[in-house]
């Protein structure tokens, strides 16, 4: 016979399938915005970290992917300054992440 589970705690599961959909579209998001500099920083640091993201992360990633190109971009690079409202955890990772990438490219050039 099956073990069944506490309610709450299947309650507490995120949907296995719905949140693989996610993590895929929020990838393909990242990857594909139409701006190639933002592509090519977002797109890997998506595949390489959204899987790890809490729920709260995702979702300040995914309004994230909703800010203009050019701002967005800015913002990690820092040729414009980040809003207050932005200047968070995960920027600041995406911020690092860029950094760690340009110099992974460099060292190996």
């Amino acid at each position: 016979m099956a073990r069944l589970r506490h309610p709450a705690y299947i309650a507490a599961m995120p949907d296995t399938d719905a949140h693989a959909a996610r993590l895929r579209k929020l990838t393909f998001r990242a990857s594909r915005r139409g701006f190639l500099e933002a592509d090519l920083i977002l797109g890997p640091f998506a595949r390489s970290h959204v899987a790890e993201l809490d729920p709260e992360s995702l979702d300040e990633f995914e309004r994230l992917l909703d800010v203009p190109d050019q701002d967005l971009y800015g913002w990690i690079v820092g040729l414009k300054p980040t809003p207050a409202d932005w200047e968070t955890p995960l920027v600041q990772r995406l911020r690092a992440f860029r950094l760690e990438a340009f110099a992974a490219r460099t060292a190996t050039a």
